[in-house]
C-alpha cells in the first residue's frame, strides 16, 4: 500500500491574508499596544513608546536571523543576559624554565637521535619556504626576489614531461 508523504512542513498555513497565524497575532498584538499607547499618554511619550512597540511588532512577524524567527534571537539574549556563564578558556602564560633534552644515544641507546626545531628556526624555514613558493608561482614582488641570492634556491614548477627531462641531471 501506497502513502503520501507530506512535504514542504516547515512553511506555516497563510490565515489572514497574507499572514500565517503567529504574524497576525504579533501585528495585531503590537496595533492594540500602539493604539492604547495613543490614547492614553500624551503623544510625546506615546511617540517614542509607539515606534519601539511598532518595531518589535513588526520585527517578531516578519523578521528572520539566519533562517529563524526573531523571537528565538531575543530569547537567546535574554538567557544569555540572565543566566550565569561558564568561562572555561584561561590566556594566563606560565614561564617555562628551559630544561636540557637528553636524547635516546645519551642514554646508551643504539637509535639515532633526531633534533627538534626551535620555534624561530622553524619560522625562518617557513618563510623562506613561502617566499620560494610566491616566486616560482610568479607572485612575489621585487623585495621578495630579491632575497633569494642564488639560482639554485628558486623553485620552478615542472608543467611538461621535456622541462622534467631537461632537469635531469646528463650522464658523462
Amino acid at each position: 500500500m501506497q502513502f503520501q508523504v507530506p512535504q514542504f512542513i516547515e512553511v506555516e498555513d497563510k490565515i489572514f491574508g497574507p499572514l500565517t497565524f503567529k504574524q497576525f497575532i504579533y501585528v495585531m498584538g503590537g496595533f492594540g499596544a500602539c493604539y492604547i499607547f495613543w490614547r492614553i499618554l500624551p503623544i510625546y511619550f506615546a511617540g517614542p513608546l509607539i515606534a519601539v512597540v511598532g518595531g518589535l511588532a513588526a520585527g517578531l512577524a516578519f523578521f528572520q536571523f539566519n533562517g529563524r524567527p526573531f523571537i528565538v534571537g531575543l530569547e537567546n539574549g535574554f538567557f544569555f543576559l540572565v543566566r550565569s556563564k561558564l568561562y572555561l578558556w584561561n590566556n594566563t602564560r606560565k614561564k617555562k624554565t628551559a630544561q636540557p633534552v637528553i636524547g635516546k644515544l645519551a642514554l646508551g641507546s643504539s637509535e639515532i637521535y633526531v633534533p627538534k626545531l626551535s620555534g624561530s628556526k622553524l619560522h625562518e624555514l617557513a618563510w623562506s619556504l613561502d617566499i620560494k613558493e610566491r616566486i616560482a608561482a610568479g607572485v612575489a614582488n621585487d623585495e621578495e626576489k630579491h632575497i633569494v641570492r642564488t639560482s639554485e634556491d628558486i623553485v620552478v614548477p615542472i608543467r611538461t614531461p621535456q622541462q622534467a627531462m631537461a632537469r635531469l641531471p646528463k650522464d658523462n
